[in-house]
């Protein structure tokens, strides 16, 4: 199955896309995994993409677009797998159509976590507070969502025209959010 997760920060993306990957004996494609390891193994895209995160800006789309292609392509994709993190512009999902449209494939659905902007509030900060992260602040966390929202709504409405959105509860247990993936998968 070839699968996107999106949802804003707090919704329980990664915690749900490591968990269905391994369900469905599919790849978890994370950005920030794309590019801790090309970081890590200094390839040239990660070599790029350290010049810019250095200097404290945005990796620009091309450097990203390149590491996930390339990341696309990799055997172990071949079988499936869950982006989580990308796309998160409409340019990205054009980009995205051709790199699969490439690759002979297509996504079979779209996942999108729906949970209430003042539990994830509520949940940040916990996770602030347990992790000693004293930048997340609640108007930092705010603003987050604010960009999420603002920057996500139109990624949904094209997957929505396309038949591919499927809206998940993102409240309750990992296993409760997990069970409705799972039914949202089977219709």
């Amino acid at each position: 199955m070839r699968l996107l997760i999106m949802g804003p920060p707090g919704a329980g993306k990664g915690t749900q896309a490591v968990q269905l990957a391994e369900r469905l004996g599919a790849a978890h494609i994370s950005t920030g995994d794309i590019f801790r390891a090309n970081v890590s193994q200094q390839t040239e895209l990660g070599k790029k993409a350290q010049r810019y995160m250095d200097a404290g800006e945005y990796v620009p789309d091309e450097v990203t677009n390149a590491m996930v292609k390339d990341r696309l392509a990799q055997p172990d994709a071949q079988a499936g797998f869950i982006l989580d993190g990308y796309p998160r512009t409409t340019d990205q999902v054009a980009t995205l159509d051709a790199i699969l449209d490439d690759l002979g494939t297509s996504l079979d659905a779209v996942l999108s976590l729906k949970v209430d902007p003042e539990e994830l509030i509520a949940r940040l900060l916990k996770r602030a507070q347990d992790s000693g992260r004293s930048d997340d602040t609640e108007d930092v966390i705010r603003h987050r969502q604010e960009v999420y929202t603002k920057e996500t709504s139109p990624l949904l409405a094209v997957y929505a025209e396309r038949g591919l959105l499927r809206e998940v509860d993102g409240i309750g247990s990992v296993e409760q959010v997990a069970e409705r993936i799972h039914a949202a998968l089977d219709r």
